[in-house]
């Protein structure tokens, strides 16, 4: 999976239209293997983001869970910690 995606589900507070759109962009980004599209396709590149980022938006509110929702500055530290232990280990 691209790193650059984040897990968006069961966060306090939850995901923002911002997060789950930069998301959205992202998977699209990675999908088409562009990252700017030609005008002739900027449509259909827009077009896939926003059906994407509804997706993504209808797929979080499902979603039920037991567990506590995570806390968004410990998933951050979280990850710088994984990056530095990568970075060590290249």
């Amino acid at each position: 999976m691209c790193r650059n995606i984040k897990t968006l589900a069961n966060f306090e507070p939850p995901a923002t239209d911002a997060e789950i759109r930069a998301s959205a962009l992202q998977f699209v980004r990675k999908l088409s293997g562009t990252t700017r599209p030609s005008r002739a396709n900027e449509a259909a590149f827009d077009r896939a983001v926003d059906e994407v980022a509804q997706a993504a938006s209808r797929l979080i509110a499902s979603f039920r869970t037991n567990a506590p929702p995570r806390n968004r500055e410990m998933e951050m530290q979280k990850a710088k910690e994984r990056t530095r232990i990568r970075s060590e280990g290249a």
